[in-house]
């Protein structure tokens, strides 16, 4: 079961850089003044690669600003993408990742947290993907 209050992306095509939306509205997630510790939960249902040289840096964006303005930090980092950008040995695929964060870097705490895909490479269709916050 998702707590809707920490969607922080719904089901959706991404082709260019954006930061996460929940009902096409941009999505930002309070989740207080202390350090927090958890998932962040990206299920991938579909993912273009068919250049080779596409890359999808999914991030958990922290700020210490409720509207983003200034100081934005990544707090955890997915990339997924082309074997041939990335390195290894295959071209990643759908399914559910799960990336741990913490509120905290470097003495900085982020009490608002949103998601923000960077898009790179020859992109048609893109990723499609939902995302959310876990325990």
């Amino acid at each position: 079961m998702i707590d809707n209050t920490h969607m922080l992306k719904d089901a959706g095509l991404v082709a260019a850089d954006a930061s996460g939306t929940v009902d096409s509205a941009a999505k930002i997630v309070s989740l207080g003044a202390g350090l927090v510790e958890g998932n962040m939960v990206v299920d991938v249902t579909a993912i273009e690669i068919a250049d080779n040289d596409e890359v999808y840096k999914i991030s958990l964006q922290g700020s210490t600003k409720a509207d983003f303005s200034s100081v934005v930090e990544d707090l955890a980092i997915l990339e997924l993408g082309a074997k041939e950008v990335l390195g290894g040995d295959q071209d990643s695929e759908t399914g559910r990742y799960i990336v741990p964060f913490r509120t905290e870097k470097n003495g900085t705490i982020y009490p608002y947290v949103r998601e923000y895909c960077d898009v790179n490479g020859t992109i048609a269709t893109g990723i499609n993907f939902s995302a959310f916050l876990s325990k």
